[in-house]
């Protein structure tokens, strides 16, 4: 199905959960959150029946995120119901990596094709400050697993803040040389938890081109997502860069967010919201309710200097 303005919309992010293993300081707050009763969550059934409601306007990308998506009970199942679903092509998941050496084997077998991993930083006790409390080896254990099972390709989620990693682009640039993994620098977005800590952390992706400036463009034959690839001469993997902020790419949207009380978020940087299950009481169907929110998605996102900011944080939403 295409939006008003001519954007097909194929992809659908699905939050499972907004608890997390970790406390990153830009998604969430250092006490954690308050577990939602489970009514207000969405069901699997429930998520399951939007899905196949989904493959019918043409969505056939599924990425399932959180808080840390691993961490809700029955999520292996979830992935293979998925999986069996007619229509989806790609079955993806957004995880901070701590738990895949236990889960990699099982996912895999389940119908996951491949993981977008987070990691801001090589450096283990800036890991554990930036997580406040993370193990980076657990992290690189989960990057191991992934790869020994053959998900492909793997992507490294990495949020770039000035101060903080800025002197560590060389190296996640130079990780791709010897593995076949997508490093993938995102610009930091100012939402709910991270919109006081972003006014002075932000800067451009920009400065990964400075850099490293021997990086070369790579043409794709068709691009699939916002980010922009570049590679090192020999590399394995690549360098993408995802640029919210100084870039806007809402031209090019392609997704609705399910966060996991059961809202549709049309666009990321909007407080406006469709509520499934508030809806479905009011005798809609999944398809209607769907229409609806591809139907409510915006031209572009403001994310100008004065715009007020989304008060949700990014464990509630999917990252």
């Amino acid at each position: 199905m295409k939006d008003h303005y001519g954007r097909r919309i194929n992809y659908m992010r699905i939050s499972v959960t907004d608890l997390c293993n970790l406390r990153c300081v830009y998604c969430m707050p250092e006490e954690g959150v308050q577990k939602h009763l489970h009514k207000k969550n969405m069901s699997f059934e429930e998520i399951i029946a939007l899905i196949k409601a989904g493959t019918q306007l043409g969505i056939d990308k599924i990425r399932l995120t959180g808080g840390e998506p691993l961490v809700r009970n029955g999520i292996v199942e979830l992935v293979q119901a998925i999986g069996q679903i007619e229509g989806i092509k790609d079955l993806t998941m957004t995880t901070n990596g701590i738990l895949l050496p236990k889960y990699a084997k099982d996912l895999k077998n389940a119908g996951l094709n491949r993981v977008n991993i987070s990691l801001d930083t090589f450096d283990e006790k800036k890991y554990h400050q930036i997580t406040r409390w993370g193990k980076l080896d657990d992290v690189m254990a989960g990057i191991e697993a992934a790869m020994a099972v053959g998900m492909s390709p793997i992507k490294i989620n990495t949020v770039l803040i000035n101060g903080f990693n800025d002197d560590e682009i060389k190296k996640f640039v130079n990780f791709t040389i010897d593995n076949p993994v997508d490093v993938r620098f995102i610009e930091l977005m100012p939402l709910g938890e991270s919109s006081n800590y972003a006014q002075n952390k932000y800067i451009s992706n920009a400065e990964v081109l400075k850099a490293v400036p021997e990086l070369l463009a790579v043409l794709e034959p068709e691009k699939t997502g916002p980010a922009e690839y570049y590679q090192l001469s020999g590399a394995k993997g690549r360098v993408g860069l995802i640029n919210p902020i100084s870039k806007h790419f809402c031209s090019e949207c392609n997704r609705i967010r399910v966060t996991t009380d059961g809202k549709i978020k049309p666009c990321l940087h909007s407080d406006f919201e469709i509520d499934i299950l508030k809806l479905r009481e009011e005798g809609l169907t999944y398809l209607q309710i769907l229409e609806k929110a591809i139907g409510a998605k915006p031209e572009r996102h403001l994310l100008e200097d004065n715009e007020k900011q989304m008060v949700r944080n990014m464990n509630e939403i999917g990252g």
